[in-house]
């Protein structure tokens, strides 16, 4: 069965940020990402490195940048060379941010579930948010370590960012809850054409199509995304079950909606 932890919101919150004294901006000081697609060293069946505290702490830190250093700055310096984000259509990020203002109030988020795949380099994190004004909405986020597994310095990146706003806040509780793939089978036989890993050094980035899919290294976590042509959308995330993939995150967003 999946790994599946329930923790206190007030206490996991703490201990990130506790752990964030130096904020995720530091990672973009070291210069571009060096992924490769290589898989994670071996281990005994079943074995996982997935480790959801690195993704919390990677997650809180964004949120904190964006207060502190502006909205758009924050997904500038955090974002991985690649990344894909959505305005009306998937846009490369990085392209699509480059010179751009920052509003005078950044949005506020705050996790509520986040996923892990058994490769030690890929997560997710999914949770709530508050627009300036007071509109309120929803978020998803994806995040790559682009550093191998178990290097020294992680430079974790996220690699895809999808969010829209609600009429009312999305139903949550006091916890955290966290949820890891099944680290046995062989996921990566289902996952033909779909690129696996993050983008190898030396490797072209191709603007996204409006249909894609990317998967983890070791194929235990999918993300993929659908823009239809009235501007709908869904965007979901699968974790691999042992025989097949479970739907954990699907995020419908109708036609014309923010």
């Amino acid at each position: 069965m999946s790994a599946v932890q329930t923790l206190s919101r007030q206490a996991l919150l703490s201990l990130a940020v506790a752990m964030v004294l130096t904020p995720i901006a530091a990672s973009a000081q070291q210069g571009p990402p060096r992924g490769d697609r290589r898989g994670p060293p071996p281990r005994p069946g079943g074995q996982s490195y997935a480790n959801s505290s690195a993704v919390l702490v990677a997650e809180i830190a964004f949120a904190r940048l964006a207060q502190d250093k502006g909205q758009w700055t924050a997904f500038r310096e955090t974002a991985s060379a690649d990344a894909v984000m959505f305005v009306d259509q998937p846009a490369l990020a990085q392209s699509w941010l480059k010179g751009r203002a920052d509003p005078a109030q950044a949005v506020k988020w705050q996790p509520q579930k986040l996923f892990m795949a058994c490769d030690g380099r890929t997560g997710a994190s999914t949770g709530a948010s508050q627009f300036p004004g007071g509109a309120v909405g929803y978020y998803t986020t994806v995040w790559q370590n682009l550093e191998k597994p178990r290097a020294k310095k992680a430079d974790w990146r996220w690699v895809l960012d999808h969010g829209a706003m609600l009429a009312s806040p999305r139903a949550g509780d006091e916890m955290i809850s966290s949820r890891t793939a099944v680290c046995t089978g062989e996921p990566r036989k289902l996952l033909e054409g779909v690129q696996m890993g993050p983008l190898a050094k030396g490797d072209e980035i191709a603007a996204p199509t409006a249909s894609g899919a990317r998967a983890s290294a070791d194929g235990t976590m999918v993300w993929r995304w659908d823009v239809r042509a009235d501007g709908s959308r869904t965007v979901t995330i699968d974790l691999w079950n042992g025989t097949g993939f479970d739907t954990v995150v699907r995020d419908n967003v109708p036609a014309g909606a923010a």
